[in-house]
C-alpha cells in the first residue's frame, strides 16, 4: 500500500483537437555533476493545452521547465518550439514567457507600469502600451487596480498581475513555476480557478510546474509524472488517477492501495472499496476481505480507516460523511469487511 493525496477529476480534451505541438522535447539530458536532473526525457505537448508537470522535489520537473525556457542549457537531446530547434537560443529568444512563485514585479511601479514593462522594452507605442495593458487588467479580473503600486494588493492580486504581465506579449507558451505555493489553501484554490479561466480564453499553450497532485488533477488537460528525472507516465487526470502505470504514479497521485497477487501489481483507491455493515451482503461477484480497524481519521469530507487485513497487509478505506461523521462505523480494533468489484482495480504493467 502506498500513500499520498488527490481527488478525481474529469479528463478534458486537448483544446486544438489536432496533433500539432507547441513543444517538442527529444532524449532531453541535463547532469548538475554527478546527479542526473533530466534523464532522456521525450515529451509534447500540444498547442492550446494547460499541460501540468508534476512530481515531488527532486524530481526533475523545474529543470525541465528551465530547459524550455532556456535558463538552463542541456547536456543532449533537442528542444522544439513552433517546430523551431531552440536547445541553443538564449532565454530573450525564445517566445515564451515565466511566471515565477515570488511574483518578481517591480515594487516602485505602478500595476499598468509592471504589466507594459516588456512592452515598453520592445519599443511597442506608449497608447498601444496602455490599451494592451488594460486588456490584460481586465482578463485577469483587475480592473480599476491600474495606478495602485504591488505592496497594496494583496499575494492573490499580485500573482494576477504577474499573470497580466506575462500574457500581455503573446507569447506562443507560458511557463508556470509553482506560481500559487506561497498562497494559502483557500487563496490557492481560487487562483486554479483563476489561472484555468485565463488560459481558456487566451489560448495560450501553459506549461505549470507543481508537486501539487489535488492542483494537477483539477487544473490539468494533461499530466507528466516526474520521478528521478524521468517521465514515469502522461495522460489525462482521469487516466493517470485510474490506470497508473507503474507502483510510483499508484502512489504518488492520490491513496491508492497496491495489491501483488500471482505475480501481478494492482491498485485499487480507497473510495472504491465498500466498508459493509453488520449483516450486510456485498454486490454480486465482489471481492472480499476482513480485518480489523487500526486507526481512523475524520477529515472532514470523509472518514479514512487504515484495516489490518486477516490474511496480512493492510488497506486504506474512505468512506463518505454524508449524513454523520463515519466514525459511527467503528473505532480501532472493530472487527471489519470489505468489498470491492473486480472492475474497480487497476493492473500496473
Amino acid at each position: 500500500m502506498t500513500a499520498s493525496t488527490g481527488p478525481v477529476q474529469s479528463a478534458t480534451a486537448v483544446r486544438d483537437g489536432g496533433s500539432s505541438a507547441a513543444i517538442r522535447v527529444r532524449g532531453l539530458r541535463k547532469n548538475y555533476g554527478p546527479v542526473v536532473a533530466i534523464d532522456g526525457v521525450d515529451l509534447d505537448i500540444m498547442r492550446g493545452e494547460f499541460f501540468t508537470l508534476l512530481g515531488p522535489s527532486g524530481s526533475g520537473k523545474t529543470t525541465l521547465l528551465r530547459l524550455i525556457a532556456g535558463f538552463e542549457r542541456p547536456d543532449d537531446g533537442t528542444i522544439e518550439l513552433g517546430g523551431r530547434e531552440i536547445s541553443r537560443v538564449p532565454p530573450y529568444g525564445r517566445d515564451v514567457n515565466t511566471v515565477f512563485q515570488d511574483y518578481a514585479l517591480f515594487p516602485h511601479m505602478s500595476v499598468l507600469q509592471n504589466i507594459e514593462y516588456g512592452m515598453r522594452v520592445r519599443g511597442v507605442g506608449k497608447q498601444q502600451r496602455r490599451n494592451r495593458a488594460q486588456r490584460a487588467l481586465d482578463m485577469v479580473r483587475l480592473s480599476g487596480f491600474g495606478e495602485r503600486k504591488p505592496a497594496q494588493l494583496s499575494g492573490g492580486q499580485r500573482q494576477r498581475v504577474a499573470l497580466a504581465r506575462a500574457i500581455v506579449n503573446e507569447p506562443q507558451v507560458l511557463l508556470l513555476d509553482e506560481p500559487l505555493g506561497a498562497l494559502d489553501l483557500k487563496l490557492r484554490q481560487e487562483m486554479q480557478l483563476e489561472l484555468q479561466h485565463t488560459q481558456r480564453e487566451v489560448g495560450i499553450t501553459f506549461v505549470y510546474v507543481t508537486h501539487d497532485q489535488e492542483e494537477a488533477l483539477s487544473m490539468s488537460d494533461r499530466i507528466a509524472v516526474l520521478n528521478r528525472g524521468r517521465i514515469e507516465q502522461v495522460g489525462a487526470p482521469l487516466e493517470v488517477y485510474e490506470r497508473p502505470q507503474t507502483d510510483f504514479v499508484a502512489g504518488f497521485i492520490g491513496i491508492s492501495n497496491l495489491i501483488e497477487r500471482d505475480g501481478r501489481h494492482m491498485t485499487v483507491r480507497p473510495e472504491k472499496i465498500r466498508l459493509l455493515g453488520d449483516g450486510e451482503e456485498p454486490p454480486a461477484g465482489a471481492h472480499t476481505e476482513t480485518g480489523i480497524i487500526r486507526d481512523v481519521v475524520y477529515v472532514g469530507v470523509i472518514t479514512r480507516y487504515v484495516i489490518d487485513l486477516d490474511a496480512g497487509g493492510e488497506l486504506v478505506v474512505a468512506r463518505q460523511n454524508e449524513q454523520a461523521p463515519a466514525t459511527t462505523h467503528g473505532v480501532g480494533g472493530t472487527p471489519a469487511r470489505l468489498a470491492w468489484l473486480p472492475d474497480q482495480t487497476s493492473t500496473i504493467p
